[in-house]
């Protein structure tokens, strides 16, 4: 079986870093109890605090399709919606 590995970077506005931050911590106890979720990581970056990454390991497509519906995330979604400057998703296969 194929996993899928998703890096995702989120760029808070300057004036909502903290707010940002707590709403993705919010994130991870839900996520990680979740079916297909392996590995689900938040960082934040040590001279732009104002970029953080999710590093995620998901046994499938579907299991992260299933994530993007859920509850936490949506919350997630509405509540960040007017304070981040820039949401970047990448979806990958490791090759090695």
């Amino acid at each position: 079986m194929t996993t899928l590995t998703v890096v995702a970077k989120i760029v808070a506005k300057n004036d909502s870093i903290e707010s940002v931050k707590s709403e993705m911590l919010k994130l991870i106890d839900p996520t990680r109890n979740e079916d297909g979720c392996i590995e689900y990581n938040l960082h934040q970056d040590n001279e732009n605090p104002a970029v953080f990454i999710f590093y995620e390991t998901w046994k499938s497509s579907a299991c992260l399709e299933s994530h993007m519906n859920t509850d936490h995330f949506k919350s997630f979604v509405t509540a960040v919606g007017n304070v981040v400057e820039e949401i970047v998703l990448h979806k990958m296969t490791r090759i090695e």
